[in-house]
């Protein structure tokens, strides 16, 4: 029995065809406490109901306990993180201020026109505007984005000459208003104090770091820069990395990649919005009585910090977007996923052992997931194709 045990544990390990990276193992789901059958209901369920789900991924301990992927992909494809990718900025912002080049009282317009001193005229009405006031989304701009054809997105020859069209209407740091162009001017303040690309800056001092590979910031308009809201492509292991940074307060395997305050602070609420920090979703998936905290983008993407379970959860996907910002389709779906199956494995009122049954169901399931191709529940675009 158990070297049917360990052969059927090797099974699952192989499903993607990709050795486990060594910094973050595979191991059974039991064998640190976490039970593997609500999470094979779960996938049953995705599978059931056709959901287009790419990636989900669950780590505890550091350890990953579940990954799976759709329509034949693997670990090695990445895939459009969307306003995820604002999460990054943040944690880019956290690492300037560790080096004393950004803090959040810093006010904007002063690095913004050091490097545009063109951009004068339409930064006039924005002198009192500070980086928290962008991370934290109250900046008091009002822009209205065009569906479809707004030209701060892809394609944007100038972006940032786009974002500064934004005019001033309320006192910064009064009230919650999730705009696009927030990013695009704290991505600029990131570059400058930088002294290179947001991109490049982030591939040195977070991707290169923890190890991740097959990443891309895609849309760099015509001017070299990249959006800081958007545009980002990960693994989802990696976005994993980047989850597990945030739960062990900025530290990956012994080194201070971000400042451990900058970690409280950015999953601190802002006096704007109780369930926002700095480009941080705080209580925004799990129901009641459970900390946590994380990144959401467009259509369903996800990375969620589970910090009394020590425990990390991934999603990418292409659910349906109609709602809201807080209670948008692809949110409640995921919000089911976390509430309903994963927290459950993650604490089992009893310890769960490990059997063959078990895993074999585990790796079977994995396999047919791996097998089905979901239905997208809204349409894709250029991007949403995931890469390899």
């Amino acid at each position: 029995m158990k070297l049917r045990l360990l052969s059927l544990t090797a099974a699952v390990f192989c499903v993607t065809a990709h050795a486990a990276d060594k910094d973050m193992p595979t191991v059974v789901p039991e064998s640190v406490g976490v039970d593997s059958v609500p999470l094979v209901r779960m996938s049953e369920w995705i599978r059931a109901d056709k959901m287009d789900v790419r990636s989900l991924v669950v780590v505890k301990d550091g350890k990953i306990v579940f990954e799976r992927y759709g329509d034949g992909l693997t670990r090695d494809n990445n895939y459009e993180l969307y306003s995820v990718t604002k999460t990054i900025t943040s944690l880019l912002v956290g690492v300037l201020e560790g080096e004393g080049k950004l803090n959040p009282s810093m006010k904007v317009v002063p690095l913004i026109a050091k490097a545009r001193p063109d951009l004068a005229a339409q930064l006039a009405d924005k002198q009192e505007i500070e980086l928290r006031h962008l991370m934290s989304m109250s900046s008091g701009l009002s822009y209205q984005t065009r569906e479809g054809t707004d030209p701060l997105y892809y394609g944007a020859p100038d972006r940032l000459r786009v974002a500064v069209t934004a005019r001033a209407t309320k006192a910064p740091g009064t009230d919650f208003d999730y705009i696009d162009v927030n990013p695009v001017l704290a991505g600029t303040a990131v570059s400058v104090a930088a002294h290179e690309r947001e991109d490049r800056f982030a591939q040195k001092k977070l991707f290169e770091p923890l190890g991740m590979s097959h990443y891309r910031w895609t849309g760099a308009d015509e001017t070299g820069s990249v959006a800081g809201g958007w545009g980002l492509r990960l693994r989802a292991v990696d976005m994993a990395k980047i989850g597990m940074l945030m739960l062990d307060n900025g530290r990956w395997q012994g080194r201070q990649i971000v400042p451990q305050a900058w970690i409280k602070q950015m999953t601190t609420p802002s006096p704007a919005a109780a369930d926002y920090g700095y480009y941080c979703w705080i209580q925004h998936v799990v129901e009641k009585g459970q900390p946590e905290f994380g990144a959401m983008g467009f259509k369903g993407q996800f990375i969620t910090v589970l910090p009394k379970q020590h425990a990390v959860v991934v999603m990418t996907s292409l659910l349906p977007t109609d709602g809201g910002l807080r209670d948008a389709t692809y949110l409640n779906r995921y919000r089911r996923m976390v509430n309903d199956f994963i927290l459950p494995a993650l604490t089992p009122s009893t310890r769960p052992v490990a059997t063959a049954a078990k895993t074999e169901a585990l790796t079977e399931e994995l396999e047919r997931s791996n097998r089905t191709q979901g239905v997208p529940g809204t349409a894709a675009a250029f991007n949403d194709a995931p890469e390899s």
